[in-house]
C-alpha cells in the first residue's frame, strides 16, 4: 500500500490564499487584472488555480469590483492590500499564500511546492528562477558600484507561502515592500526558494498580455 506523503505532511494544516488584484495598472495603462485571456479575466485564471490548491481564497480588489464580486477592498499600496486580505483570512489558517493576480499561469504544482516547504519547517517559501543576465549595482548617478555573482541570484515569483502567524507578525507594523518574503526576512524569518516556472510570468505590459493569449492558443 502506498502512502500519500503530501497528504500526510499537511494533516492539520489550513491553507488560505490571498490573491492581490487591487492595482491600478499604471504601467499597463489600465487595470490589467481585468483584461481578457480567452473567455476569462486575468484575475479569474489566478483565482481558479488558488481555489484548487487552497482551503479558501480571499480576492483583494478595487472598491467597485470588490462590492460587486464580494471581494475585499484593497489599499493604496500592494502591502496595504495584502493586509486587507490578511484581515479577512480566518484566524485558524496555519499557512497563508500570497499571489499576484497578474501571474495567471501559476500552476497548482507551484502552489504545492511552496506550501510543502513551509510544512517542512520553513517560515516562508518563494519560487525563484535563475538570473541569466549580468546584474550591476549602480549609484544614483548611474555609476557602476559592483557586479554581484549571478549564480547566487534568483528572480522571485508568486505564489509565496508563509506560516500564518509569521506573516501576520511581519505585517503588524504596516511596513511596505514589493513582496512579502522581504518583510518576513526583515523579521529574521527563514525563506526557502523552490524552483520557479518560466510560464509563471508577470503580465506588466501589453506585450506580456499578447504573449499570454498566445500561450493559451498553443503558439508559445
Amino acid at each position: 500500500m502506498s502512502v500519500n506523503t503530501l497528504a500526510t505532511q499537511r494533516v492539520g494544516e489550513k491553507i488560505w490564499t490571498i490573491i492581490v488584484a487591487a492595482g491600478s495598472g499604471a504601467r499597463f495603462g489600465s487595470p490589467k487584472q481585468f483584461e481578457m485571456i480567452n473567455e476569462r479575466r486575468v484575475v479569474d485564471w489566478a483565482v481558479e488555480t488558488a481555489r484548487v490548491a487552497s482551503d479558501g481564497v480571499i480576492v483583494v480588489l478595487p472598491q467597485a469590483q470588490a462590492q460587486r464580486e464580494g471581494g475585499v477592498v484593497g489599499g493604496a499600496t500592494r502591502s496595504a492590500s495584502v493586509r486587507s486580505g490578511l484581515a479577512a483570512v480566518p484566524t485558524d489558517a496555519t499557512i497563508i499564500c500570497v499571489h499576484d493576480a497578474a501571474r495567471p499561469f501559476a500552476s497548482e504544482f507551484l502552489f504545492h511546492e511552496v506550501v510543502d516547504a513551509v510544512c517542512n519547517g520553513a517560515d516562508g517559501a518563494v519560487p525563484g528562477l535563475p538570473v541569466v543576465d549580468t546584474i550591476k549595482f549602480i549609484s544614483i548617478e548611474n555609476i557602476v558600484i559592483s557586479t554581484p555573482d549571478r549564480s547566487r541570484l534568483v528572480a522571485v515569483q508568486t505564489p509565496q507561502a508563509f506560516r500564518a502567524k509569521i506573516l501576520r507578525a511581519a505585517h503588524a507594523s504596516n511596513p511596505e515592500s514589493t513582496d512579502d518574503s522581504s518583510l518576513v526576512e526583515a523579521q529574521g524569518g527563514r525563506i526557502v526558494v523552490v524552483n520557479g516556472d518560466p510560464l509563471n510570468r508577470k503580465l506588466t505590459t501589453p506585450e506580456d498580455m499578447n504573449w499570454a493569449r498566445a500561450v493559451t492558443r498553443g503558439e508559445v
